[in-house]
């Protein structure tokens, strides 16, 4: 995983430099009100700081659709060449009009690396870690915080600091984030694959993963471009082929191995199994508590999968034989003679990815047919499916968080009485109840060799799905060269239409209400003005004998300040794939409560100068920890996982919106807030928020730990479309 790691560090960057932007004009803005005289216009003060903000709203509204039709890469390196812009002219501001200028082109570069770095790392990542390389933006913008302060504090040591100096040394660094956006870093595989330049997705995917054997992760990608039809879960008993034996009421399975199969058993109702009974609680109001029946179908779904993981491989596991075992076996095996199934001296040949065609936008009724491993379509499908060759890539099933991708062929009769087959896609997730327990697989097997499944199922993408029965589904699977899919794409640019579908009106509600109220919690604001409000709250007092001035003190506050946040990020990097994003909001959101609730009690209880400063900076460092393990990064880690691929540039563009616009009203009233009510007011305000945001994540936002980005895009499909009629 070391080039996907590196990746993600390279990209994250771009948020320190925003640590930087964010440090330095918190220092700077104290010698700049001076030298133009803004101490009675703190309106104007709120600008200098907000024209960064606005220029990354600016920017944001643009962002996403572009990076859907150009790249992400593109986008990256433009952010280095804005931000390098940026400080250049910050650096030679001759007054305040030149300076609010330089301030809106940086905060285009900002806007442009928040929105996209997010999105990028979680296109590049394997699920296993994803949460934790996700995390590396608020770490490496910590990082760049605590390094500006370092700086600054150093200069207030000296008369006559220069906030110009300040704010023009980040087209330093900006310099060598462009020559690793442009020399080093790859584009996303994801948005190549779209584009349809699989071969250039399947090089870059080689160097992420370290190994050459990605098709079965290839084949993920393409099929995670069809995730707008229609998603049912479907639950089976599934057990190896028996060509000897009869097989009634059984569906032909298939993997991404050349030629091999299983089958699998539908079981009714599913009332009894791990999404069967998330499927009987949630969002019906009929069983359970009454959280219960308000918890959103989504939250509902993705917490059962999780308590009912295997406990030694975890959610971010991406060993399918080893939380899959009975399906890895089944994959595994010899063909007769000695042959292993999909090596060189098998039948077919390997799949060309160059060659998947997108299918159909209709959603078609299909029933399924019965099918078995030496039925001639069969065998034709399986060579198509091959995404490698021998007993080793058995391994290629397995797409994180325990479950599989496999295949099954359906028949229906359409308008004119003729019968055709398509192939339907399938997420398989083992259930650990023995398959040899239910009476249904008892004749098939020993108990050992039969597993419960529960399956997300759609439409394909790499097979058409009105195939003749009788004629070979290779040429119309592969019609299409791959410059026609990506013409098509590229033609149809962001799909507006598209997010009015349940399943993205769903993920673009949770992420957009997730960032109003991240915003409206206040970090932005208070990083903003962080050494004055401990200047404010007296910190001076705790350092008189150091014999520094006021400025000083409280530039070196806020650096410490950021330094004991690092440490807190390291824990919430280790935790987010561990303990999960859900957890840790629920965990850290109650401690920013109490960090609050005791913040305005030391405002407000009369109480000795000292004690008063000493409570108000511990509020502030537990506040800004526990922010920065929970609250702050996971926001964007989420909005990074839950969109579909065609439009997961257009969403992030309107939830980035969504943060801008929160962080530019509390940055530019907090001025204003803090000379009508005061310090205990602005965080009381606050907290009244952070008590809204733990019932909305309690209610509303899932858990995607260790889950492929396709499997949790289809999670949200099936909550959106309600949750009773899927067991219906």
């Amino acid at each position: 995983m070391r080039g996907a790691v590196l990746v993600a560090i390279t990209a994250a960057i771009g948020n320190m430099l925003q640590g930087v932007d964010n440090a330095t004009i918190a220092g700077a803005v104290m010698y700049i009100k001076r030298e133009f005289h803004l101490e009675t216009q703190p309106a104007v003060e709120g600008l200098v700081v907000a024209t960064s903000l606005i220029g990354a709203t600016i920017i944001t509204t643009f962002s996403g659709p572009v990076a859907d039709i150009v790249g992400r890469r593109p986008m990256l390196i433009a952010s280095s060449l804005l931000y390098f812009l940026g400080g250049l002219v910050m650096l030679w501001s001759p007054n305040v009009y030149v300076l609010l200028i330089a301030r809106l082109i940086d905060g285009f570069g900002v806007g442009l690396a928040v929105t996209l770095v997010p999105v990028y790392i979680s296109e590049t990542a394997p699920p296993e870690i994803r949460g934790l390389l996700n995390t590396f933006p608020q770490f490496t913008g910590s990082a760049g915080m605590f390094m500006a302060y370092c700086m600054i504090f150093t200069m207030t040591l000296h008369p006559g600091p220069s906030w110009r100096t300040m704010l023009g040394v980040l087209a330093g660094p900006s310099l060598i984030y462009l020559a690793l956006t442009v020399f080093y870093l790859p584009e996303s595989p994801r948005w190549l694959v779209s584009k349809g330049r699989m071969k250039e997705a399947r090089v870059v995917l080689e160097k992420l993963r370290g190994r050459e054997d990605v098709s079965g992760e290839m084949a993920l990608l393409v099929e995670g471009l069809g995730s707008a039809g229609e998603t049912e879960i479907e639950e089976y008993v599934v057990g190896p082929a028996d060509g000897d034996q009869e097989q009634r009421d059984t569906v032909t399975l298939y993997g991404p191995e050349q030629g091999l199969s299983w089958v699998a058993q539908p079981v009714a109702g599913g009332r009894g199994s791990m999404l069967g009974s998330a499927l009987g609680l949630g969002g019906t109001g009929r069983q359970g508590s009454m959280f219960d029946s308000m918890r959103d179908p989504v939250v509902a779904l993705l917490g059962s999968v999780h308590e009912r993981l295997p406990g030694d491989g975890g959610a971010g596991s991406m060993r399918g034989s080893t939380l899959f075992p009975n399906l890895g076996s089944m994959l595994s095996v010899e063909r007769p003679g000695g042959a292993a199934a999909g090596a060189p001296g098998g039948s077919g040949g390997a799949w060309d990815e160059e060659n998947a065609a997108r299918a159909d936008d209709e959603d078609d009724e299909e029933v399924e047919g019965k099918t078995n491993a030496n039925d001639p379509r069969s065998q034709s499908m399986q060579r198509f499916s091959s995404m490698g060759g021998g007993v080793d890539a058995a391994s290629t099933m397995g797409i994180g968080g325990g479950w599989q991708l496999a295949w099954k062929w359906t028949e229906k009769v359409g308008p004119d009485g003729v019968k055709r087959g398509g192939v339907k896609r399938m997420y398989l997730h083992e259930e650990g109840i023995p398959g040899g327990a239910n009476g249904a697989a008892a004749g098939a097997g020993g108990p050992g060799e039969y597993v419960h499944a529960a399956a997300l199922v759609s439409q394909s993408m790499l097979y058409t799905k009105d195939v003749l029965i009788g004629q070979s589904p290779t040429e119309p699977a592969f019609a299409n060269p791959p410059e026609a899919v990506a013409t098509k794409a590229a033609a149809s640019g962001p799909r507006w239409r598209e997010l009015l579908e349940p399943g993205v009106r769903h993920a673009l509600f949770c992420g957009m209400m997730i960032q109003i109220l991240q915003q409206f919690s206040g970090i932005n604001g208070v990083l903003y003005y962080t050494p004055q409000i401990l200047d404010q709250a007296g910190v001076s007092v705790l350092l008189a004998g150091l014999g520094l001035s006021a400025d000083s003190t409280s530039i070196l506050i806020s650096g410490l300040t950021t330094l004991l946040m690092m440490p807190s990020i390291g824990l919430a990097m280790w935790l987010m794939d561990l303990s999960g994003r859900r957890t840790l909001l629920l965990t850290t959101i109650p401690v920013l409560i109490f960090s609050l609730v005791i913040l305005i009690v030391a405002n407000v209880v009369p109480m000795a100068t000292t004690v008063h400063a000493a409570l108000s900076t511990g509020s502030v460092i537990i506040y800004f920890c526990c922010f920065v393990m929970g609250f702050g990064p996971i926001p964007n880690i989420l909005c990074a996982e839950i969109f579909p691929t065609r439009v997961r540039g257009l969403c992030i563009a309107l939830c980035s919106l969504t943060f801008w616009i929160g962080d530019i009203i509390v940055t530019y009233s907090l001025p204003v807030m803090l000379n009508s009510i005061g310090l205990a007011g602005v965080f009381g305000i606050y907290a009244c928020v952070c008590c809204l945001a733990l019932v909305f994540v309690a209610l509303k936002v899932p858990e995607t730990k260790g889950l492929p980005l396709e499997v949790i895009i289809e999670f949200f499909n099936v909550g959106a479309k309600g949750i009773p009629e899927q067991m219906d």
